[in-house]
């Protein structure tokens, strides 16, 4: 559980350092474009990925192209989702997509449900239903829904293509180089694009990303680890990265951030913790 618990953590400061990019104007397009470079060149030197022919020949191409593709693409979309829905809905419809990933452990991958898993989940669905109770409500914008509607599905199918990939025995570290390669290769035509446009980069904003992609690196290194460390229980992995982190997150902007909270969201929290103990249980 170990994995899990830095995996919450190091996602939670990817999204404080997402939060913050707008007040330092950094250009979320360019900071996703050397997050992964970063990412590349960490996992090359940190992970010595064996890339040769045999080891290319192996991996599951499918899903190595389809995580290259989802994974800058969600960048973007959250940025998004951000700027016309709010960070507050936008945050909640990233962690809902865990009702998603829980239909594909049991459907997908054929696990078993038992009565904590099911009690875990019943105590998950009050938390994030405290949680979604909040002081102030904001207004809707243009296209927020369908933005959010992409967070929803693109965070639950990120969690499929990390699974699928796990069960395959693919290279964890040769996955994560073409992973991480493919995916700057993305966001540089897509930028290459935007400058011929008159867009011009800027050092703060590659600073930022080289920031986030310290912080994405770990977040992803530990995620997939733990899905390998518990590779019998995927709905342990689902709920508890999605849980711990809406948990983490409410507690940082209550103490730190100084965020207005209810009752109720002090509630969410309390059975959000409640909820995690009792996944914890169903992996032992």
């Amino acid at each position: 559980m170990h994995f899990l618990a830095l995996a919450v953590l190091f996602s939670v400061a990817v999204s404080l350092w997402l939060k913050q990019a707008p007040a330092w104007r950094l250009d979320l397009a360019q900071m996703v474009l050397w997050n992964y470079a970063t990412a590349s060149v960490l996992c090359l030197v940190l992970l010595h990925p064996h890339i040769d022919r045999r080891t290319l020949a192996s991996l599951p191409w499918p899903l190595v192209l389809a995580l290259g593709l989802v994974l800058p693409g969600l960048f973007v979309i959250m940025g998004r989702a951000v700027q016309t829905a709010g960070i507050v809905r936008a945050d909640i419809a990233q962690r809902l997509s865990l009702m998603l990933s829980l239909v594909a452990a049991f459907t997908l991958f054929g696990q078993a449900v038992d009565r904590w898993q099911l009690a875990a989940l019943a105590l998950g669905l009050l938390a994030m239903l405290g949680m979604l109770a909040r002081p102030t409500a904001r207004a809707r914008e243009p296209g927020a829904a369908l933005w959010l509607l992409a967070v929803w599905a693109g965070y639950a199918l990120v969690d499929i293509l990390l699974k699928l990939l796990a069960l395959r025995g693919a290279d964890f570290g040769a996955v994560l180089q073409s992973s991480f390669v493919l995916a700057f290769g993305c966001m540089l035509a897509a930028l290459l694009v935007r400058a011929a446009r008159g867009r011009r980069p800027d050092l703060r904003s590659l600073g930022g990303g080289v920031v986030l992609g310290l912080l994405n690196f770990a977040n992803i290194d530990l995620y997939i680890r733990a899905h390998q460390s518990l590779s019998h229980n995927p709905a342990v992995v689902f709920a508890g990265m999605n849980l711990g982190v809406v948990a983490l997150s409410t507690l940082l902007g209550m103490a730190w951030l100084r965020e207005p909270t209810s009752r109720v969201n002090r509630a969410g929290v309390v059975l959000a913790g409640l909820a995690i103990v009792v996944l914890t249980r169903a992996a032992a």
